[in-house]
């Protein structure tokens, strides 16, 4: 009787912790192209193409598909510079919590950094 109770807690808590993972370590990695990206469109005589490319190319290639990179570039030394990076969160994680109804489906992972451009 109680194994009829705390087994679907037991596998709701083990959904949750599987895809909150890997939401975590997908969000990890758009934070990190995003850095890059922002590292990059700092230098002198970088494209907004450059940046999109070498951002899709950090992102792993799961994520890197469904990524949407938007770039600022500053037009002189000391402008700031902004590169955002968009991954929606089914590239990321399987929809596993739906039936308790936390659905990611039309959420995104986002990251903005912004720097000085050189």
């Amino acid at each position: 009787m109680e194994l009829a109770l705390v087994l679907p807690i037991f596998g709701i808590v083990l959904f949750a912790l599987f895809e909150f993972t890997l939401l975590f370590y997908a969000r990890a990695d758009v934070v990190e192209a995003s850095r890059i990206g922002a590292r990059l469109a700092t230098l002198p005589g970088v494209t907004q193409e450059n940046v999109e490319q070498e951002v899709k190319k950090i992102l792993p290639p799961q994520l890197g598909q469904g990524a949407v990179v938007q770039a600022d570039m500053g037009e002189k030394p000391g402008d700031i510079v902004m590169v955002a990076v968009s991954i929606p969160m089914t590239f990321a994680s399987p929809n596993l919590l739906w039936p308790i109804g936390y659905d990611i489906k039309g959420q995104n992972l986002y990251s903005e950094t912004r720097m000085i451009k050189e």
